[in-house]
């Protein structure tokens, strides 16, 4: 197989890989990084176990959605500059065409369908999913009793409410200087920073409603998209903030069906960017806000992604991704441990989580299908009542 074949395959495998992704990976960011660990480590083995947690280490330090620029980034490793924007696009069209088709329902008939009963299916697979890829990440990750501290460490922290990027930078500095110390030498290494443009003065900030046009809701996504770090709540506070408060462009009732479409919907959670889009200003509303709160992840994947090597090559800043990376199990712990504290306490969702589990670890069943089976069971299981 010639060269330029060869390339034409892998883009086709990430091309399919992430639309079936972007279809079925229902769970949010934590459930999306375990199925990707699932899929492309070791399903696939596109990668190491250590190249997957140096790729999520650097997703978690950038704005933007962590596992759409993981996606992004891992498109990036398997097939250069071509798979980088195809895993992207692939990972998102598929769940902004579901959420954009829920949001024209909800404006034909006024009402979101039923979600709980997908909820209680989906929550306590995504728990033995997440729970399943840690044990895996935490051995690849934890390779010194000073590692093994800082993931403890930044669990604690996170638990008693500390900003996650302030846990990831703080486990990462830790890490590196214990390195320099060791070393006993001064290491010349310089961790470049991302700068991007302060785009929220492009969007006016007056406290007076705004008159709706496309330009305004496009720079309004794009700043979105731009700056923000953390979960699905800190979005929420963004769009409050805006869209309801300074713009009265929203409803506070649809600014709440809109996030709540995110998470029940496959795919990045950013695709409540969609919903809003559609609400405001229909078809051409939804691709604006798409694109603009998207667009951000695409530039910073393309601008980290080729200095991901470079940092592992250096003692000292290598010792800061593996800090960043044991922080950012560690915030996935915590949160998988929220999901499982609200989704556990009945029976029927402890019994389809451990029978989740012990698929996953008898079988080689993808994670992703596992927890579409675990949305259709909590649907069957609520029609059923």
């Amino acid at each position: 197989m010639d060269a330029k074949a060869g390339q034409a395959a892998r883009l086709r495998e990430v091309a399919l890989l992430f639309l079936r992704l972007g279809a079925t990976a229902f769970g949010g960011p934590a459930a999306h990084i375990a199925i990707l660990e699932d899929e492309v480590v070791r399903r696939r083995a596109w990668l190491t176990r250590e190249e997957f947690l140096d790729l999520l280490g650097v997703s978690s330090l950038i704005p933007g959605p962590t596992s759409t620029e993981l996606a992004i980034h891992i498109g990036f490793r398997r097939a250069g500059w071509a798979g980088l924007l195809l895993a992207g696009a692939c990972f998102i069209t598929p769940a902004a065409l579901i959420v954009g088709g829920l949001a024209w329902a909800y404006t034909r008939f006024g009402a979101l369908p039923e979600v709980a009963g997908l909820l209680s299916g989906v929550k306590p697979v995504v728990v033995a999913v997440v729970a399943q890829a840690l044990v895996g990440f935490g051995r690849a990750a934890v390779k010194t009793r000073l590692l093994g501290a800082l993931g403890v460490a930044g669990a604690a922290a996170s638990f008693l409410g500390a900003n996650e990027l302030l846990v990831l930078f703080a486990a990462g500095a830790l890490s590196a200087a214990s390195r320099w110390a060791s070393l006993r030498a001064r290491a010349d290494t310089r961790m470049g920073a991302l700068a991007f443009v302060p785009l929220a003065a492009l969007v006016p900030a007056s406290a007076a409603a705004a008159p709706f046009a496309l330009w305004r809701l496009f720079l309004f996504f794009l700043k979105v998209g731009s700056v923000l770090f953390g979960s699905g709540y800190v979005l929420l506070a963004f769009l409050r903030a805006d869209l309801v408060e300074r713009w009265g462009w929203l409803s506070e009732a649809q600014l709440i069906d809109a996030v709540a479409v995110g998470q029940v919907t496959p795919g990045p959670l950013f695709t409540t960017a969609t919903f809003i889009g559609y609400l405001l200003g229909g078809l051409p509303g939804a691709a604006v806000a798409t694109v603009g709160i998207f667009l951000p992840a695409f530039a910073f994947a393309a601008l980290s992604g080729p200095l991901v090597r470079r940092v592992r090559a250096s003692k000292v800043a290598g010792a800061f991704l593996d800090g960043v990376n044991v922080a950012s199990l560690a915030l996935m712990a915590v949160v998988t441990f929220e999901i499982g504290r609200a989704s556990l306490v009945e029976l029927k969702g402890a019994l389809l989580s451990l029978a989740s589990l012990l698929i996953l670890m008898r079988f080689r069943v993808s994670a992703s299908w596992l927890v579409l089976a675990g949305a259709a069971v909590g649907l069957l299981s609520s029609a059923l009542r």
